[in-house]
C-alpha cells in the first residue's frame, strides 16, 4: 500500500533500511529511497544521517553518484534550519561541474525555493552552459536535449519568468519541447506561482476554479473542428521579424498591407465556402523556433503557413470574424465592424 501518514513513511524507510542490509549491491538505491520518506515523514535529521552513511570514506561501497548524494543532502539541511552547511555544499556541487543533470537541478531548485532566485538562475545557466550549448552558439547540439536535461530548461525558464527576464534562446527552446498546452509563460507567471505556494484558501480555492475553467476551454477547442488559419504579426512582431530577417520584406511590404492581405484572404476564403476560420498571432522567438525544430531558415517563406498550422493545432486559433461588437483582431482597439470589418 502507498504510504500516506508520516507513520507510513518511517516504516517504509525503516524496510528500505533493512532491505539494504541483505542486498549490499543495491545499497545506494535503497538508501536514497529511504531518505526520501523520511524526508516525507518530517524526520530530516534522519534523512541526513543516511546520506551521510552514504558519502562516508569507510563505507562498504563507494557511492556511484557522491554529488547527486551532496545536492540531496544540501536540500533536506536547508528545509530544516542548516542553510549555512546547505549552502556550502551546493557551492561544492557547482564546483564540481558534474555531468549529470540531476545535482544542478536538485540544487538550482533549492536555491528557488528559498527565494534566492539569482543564484538559482545562475545555477541553472553554468548546468546548461556545460551541458547544452546556447542554440544557435558555437557548439550547440544538433539534437533535442535529452529527458533528463529538460527540468534545466523548464527550470531556468521558470525563474528568469520570476526574475522578469526576456527571453532568450534557452527560454525560447523550453518554450519549443514543452508539451503542456498552457504556455511556459502562463504556467511559469508569477502571480500563478504564488497563489499555489499560498496558505489561504481562498486564493487556492481561485486558482483550482480558473484551472479548471482552463482545462474546460481546452476541451472545447479540442472538440471543434480543425480550423484553417492564417498567420498574423503585430506591429512589434512583425518589425523584429524584419529587421533580423530583411529578405521576408518581399512577404511583408509593410504592417499595413500584412492586416489588409489577412482580411482580403479570410473573406475569400469565407465566399469560397471555407468553414470554420480562424486567424493565429505569431512572435519571432516562436517562429525562430519552430524553423530549428524542422531543421530550416526563418528566412524560408514555405515555413509561415507550416508555422500557421502548427499554432492552429495547439489551440492557438482565434475564430474569425469577431462576434458582432466585439473586438477587431488586428488588435486597434476599435470593434471588428468600425475596422477591418467594414464592408
Amino acid at each position: 500500500m502507498r504510504p500516506d501518514t508520516p507513520a507510513d513513511h518511517i516504516a517504509e524507510a525503516e524496510r528500505l533500511e533493512r532491505t539494504a542490509g541483505l542486498y549490499p549491491e543495491d545499497t545506494e538505491h535503497l538508501l536514497l529511497q529511504a531518505a526520501a520518506h523520511l524526508e516525507l515523514a518530517g524526520e530530516r535529521d534522519r534523512a541526513t544521517t543516511l546520506y551521510d552513511r552514504l558519502l562516508a570514506p569507510d563505507a562498504p561501497q563507494r557511492a556511484s553518484a557522491p554529488t547527486l548524494i551532496r545536492a540531496l543532502k544540501a536540500s533536506n539541511l536547508w528545509e530544516y534550519g542548516h542553510e549555512a552547511e546547505a549552502r556550502a555544499i551546493i557551492d561544492g556541487v557547482r564546483a564540481a561541474a558534474p555531468r549529470d543533470p540531476a545535482p544542478w537541478v536538485i540544487a538550482a531548485e533549492s536555491l528557488e525555493s528559498h527565494d534566492e532566485l539569482a543564484q538559482a538562475q545562475e545555477t541553472f545557466t553554468e548546468a546548461l552552459e556545460l551541458l547544452l550549448p546556447q542554440p544557435g552558439g558555437e557548439g550547440a547540439p544538433a539534437s533535442a536535449p535529452s529527458y533528463e536535461q529538460r527540468p534545466l530548461l523548464f527550470g531556468r525558464h521558470r525563474v528568469r519568468r520570476l526574475l522578469g527576464a526576456e527571453h532568450d534562446a534557452w527560454d525560447a527552446l523550453a518554450d519549443e519541447i514543452s508539451s503542456s498546452p498552457v504556455p511556459l509563460d502562463e504556467l511559469h507567471d508569477p502571480k500563478r506561482i504564488w497563489s499555489l505556494g499560498s496558505d489561504n484558501p481562498a486564493e487556492l480555492r481561485a486558482e483550482i476554479s480558473r484551472i479548471q475553467a482552463e482545462l474546460g476551454s481546452y476541451r472545447e477547442a479540442l472538440s471543434r473542428p480543425f480550423p484553417v488559419a492564417v498567420l498574423h504579426w503585430p506591429s512589434a512582431e512583425l518589425t523584429e521579424l524584419l529587421t533580423a530577417y530583411p529578405s521576408l520584406e518581399s512577404e511583408y511590404p509593410s504592417h499595413e498591407a500584412h492586416l489588409s492581405t489577412i482580411e482580403a484572404s479570410l473573406r475569400e476564403l469565407a465566399s469560397s465556402g471555407t468553414p470554420n476560420l480562424g486567424i493565429v498571432t505569431g512572435t519571432v522567438p516562436s517562429y525562430e523556433a519552430f524553423a530549428a525544430s524542422e531543421g530550416a531558415q526563418p528566412t524560408d517563406v514555405s515555413l509561415l503557413p507550416q508555422y500557421a498550422t502548427t499554432l492552429a493545432a495547439r489551440g492557438r486559433a482565434a475564430g474569425w470574424p469577431p462576434e458582432a461588437g466585439a473586438g477587431c483582431w488586428c488588435g486597434s482597439g476599435r470593434t471588428y465592424g468600425d475596422c477591418h470589418g467594414v464592408s
